[in-house]
Protein backbone atom coordinates (compact mmCIF):
# COMPACT_ATOMS: atom_id res chain seq x y z
CA UNK A 1 0.00 0.00 0.00
CA UNK A 2 2.96 2.34 0.58
CA UNK A 3 3.91 2.04 -3.09
CA UNK A 4 0.33 2.71 -4.14
CA UNK A 5 0.11 5.97 -2.20
CA UNK A 6 3.61 7.01 -3.24
CA UNK A 7 2.65 6.45 -6.89
CA UNK A 8 -0.61 8.37 -6.46
CA UNK A 9 1.18 11.30 -4.81
CA UNK A 10 2.41 12.63 -8.15
CA UNK A 11 -0.09 14.61 -10.30
CA UNK A 12 1.43 13.35 -13.57
CA UNK A 13 0.94 9.73 -12.50
CA UNK A 14 -2.65 10.48 -11.45
CA UNK A 15 -3.24 12.06 -14.87
CA UNK A 16 -1.79 8.97 -16.58
CA UNK A 17 -4.16 6.77 -14.58
CA UNK A 18 -7.09 9.03 -15.47
CA UNK A 19 -6.25 8.67 -19.17
CA UNK A 20 -6.08 4.90 -18.78
CA UNK A 21 -9.43 4.84 -16.97
CA UNK A 22 -11.05 6.34 -20.08
CA UNK A 23 -9.70 3.60 -22.36
CA UNK A 24 -9.27 -0.12 -21.99
CA UNK A 25 -5.69 0.08 -23.20
CA UNK A 26 -3.34 2.78 -24.53
CA UNK A 27 0.14 2.62 -25.98
CA UNK A 28 2.94 4.45 -24.22
CA UNK A 29 3.15 7.01 -27.03
CA UNK A 30 -0.64 7.62 -26.81
CA UNK A 31 -0.34 8.08 -23.05
CA UNK A 32 2.59 10.49 -23.44
CA UNK A 33 0.96 12.61 -26.14
CA UNK A 34 -0.72 15.34 -24.02
CA UNK A 35 2.18 15.77 -21.60
CA UNK A 36 4.88 18.40 -22.05
CA UNK A 37 7.70 16.00 -21.17
CA UNK A 38 9.99 13.58 -22.94
CA UNK A 39 9.02 9.99 -23.62
CA UNK A 40 11.74 8.72 -21.21
CA UNK A 41 10.23 10.90 -18.46
CA UNK A 42 6.80 9.39 -19.10
CA UNK A 43 8.38 5.93 -19.06
CA UNK A 44 9.80 6.64 -15.58
CA UNK A 45 6.32 7.55 -14.34
CA UNK A 46 4.95 4.37 -15.89
CA UNK A 47 7.70 2.36 -14.16
CA UNK A 48 6.57 3.74 -10.79
CA UNK A 49 2.94 2.91 -11.59
CA UNK A 50 3.94 -0.56 -12.74
CA UNK A 51 6.07 -1.20 -9.62
CA UNK A 52 3.07 -0.22 -7.50
CA UNK A 53 0.94 -2.69 -9.45
CA UNK A 54 -1.41 0.03 -10.68
CA UNK A 55 -0.85 -0.67 -14.37
CA UNK A 56 0.01 -3.70 -16.46
CA UNK A 57 2.11 -3.47 -19.60
CA UNK A 58 2.12 -5.81 -22.59
CA UNK A 59 4.50 -5.62 -25.51
CA UNK A 60 3.29 -6.48 -29.01
CA UNK A 61 6.09 -6.05 -31.51
CA UNK A 62 7.55 -2.61 -30.86
CA UNK A 63 4.43 -1.25 -29.17
CA UNK A 64 4.01 -1.32 -25.41
CA UNK A 65 0.39 -1.06 -24.30
CA UNK A 66 -0.74 -0.16 -20.79
CA UNK A 67 -3.95 -0.90 -18.93
CA UNK A 68 -5.18 -0.30 -15.41
CA UNK A 69 -4.72 -2.96 -12.73
CA UNK A 70 -7.39 -2.64 -10.04
CA UNK A 71 -5.93 -4.73 -7.19
CA UNK A 72 -3.79 -2.18 -5.34
CA UNK A 73 -6.38 0.55 -5.82
CA UNK A 74 -9.08 -1.64 -4.25
CA UNK A 75 -6.85 -2.30 -1.24
CA UNK A 76 -6.20 1.44 -0.84
CA UNK A 77 -9.93 2.19 -1.14
CA UNK A 78 -10.76 -0.36 1.58
CA UNK A 79 -8.20 1.28 3.86
CA UNK A 80 -9.56 4.77 3.12
CA UNK A 81 -13.17 3.63 3.62
CA UNK A 82 -12.40 2.56 7.20
CA UNK A 83 -11.27 6.09 7.99
CA UNK A 84 -14.19 7.60 6.11
CA UNK A 85 -16.56 5.58 8.32
CA UNK A 86 -14.64 6.67 11.44
CA UNK A 87 -14.79 10.38 10.53
CA UNK A 88 -18.42 10.18 9.41
CA UNK A 89 -19.44 8.57 12.71
CA UNK A 90 -17.37 11.06 14.71
CA UNK A 91 -18.79 14.08 12.89
CA UNK A 92 -22.34 12.71 13.20
CA UNK A 93 -21.87 12.40 16.97
CA UNK A 94 -20.47 15.94 17.12
CA UNK A 95 -23.43 17.29 15.13
CA UNK A 96 -25.88 15.50 17.42
CA UNK A 97 -24.11 16.94 20.48
CA UNK A 98 -24.16 20.48 19.10
CA UNK A 99 -27.81 20.24 18.05
CA UNK A 100 -28.87 18.75 21.39
CA UNK A 101 -30.87 21.28 23.41
CA UNK A 102 -30.86 19.51 26.76
CA UNK A 103 -28.98 22.27 28.59
CA UNK A 104 -31.11 25.28 29.56
CA UNK A 105 -29.43 28.67 29.26
CA UNK A 106 -27.58 29.75 32.41
CA UNK A 107 -29.38 32.42 34.42
CA UNK A 108 -27.32 35.51 35.15
CA UNK A 109 -25.79 35.08 38.57
CA UNK A 110 -25.15 37.90 40.96
CA UNK A 111 -21.38 37.55 40.68
CA UNK A 112 -21.45 37.65 36.87
CA UNK A 113 -23.71 40.69 36.92
CA UNK A 114 -21.29 42.46 39.24
CA UNK A 115 -18.35 41.65 37.03
CA UNK A 116 -19.97 43.46 34.09
CA UNK A 117 -20.01 46.79 35.89
CA UNK A 118 -17.45 49.32 34.81
CA UNK A 119 -14.55 49.63 37.23
CA UNK A 120 -14.13 52.98 38.99
CA UNK A 121 -12.07 55.48 37.03
CA UNK A 122 -8.62 56.12 38.34
CA UNK A 123 -6.81 59.41 38.41
CA UNK A 124 -4.96 60.38 35.24
CA UNK A 125 -1.35 59.30 34.93
CA UNK A 126 1.51 61.72 35.15
CA UNK A 127 1.82 64.99 36.94
CA UNK A 128 -1.21 66.64 38.39
CA UNK A 129 -2.45 69.71 36.50
CA UNK A 130 -3.67 71.49 39.60
CA UNK A 131 -2.42 74.97 40.01
CA UNK A 132 -1.19 75.84 43.46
Amino acid sequence: MDRTFAALADPTRRALLARLSASAELSVSELAQPFAMSLPAVMKHLDVLSDAGLIARAKTGRTVACRLAAGPMEEAMEWLNRYQRFWTDTLDRLAAFVEEDSCPPNPVSRSSAESTRNPPKSTPRGRSRRKS
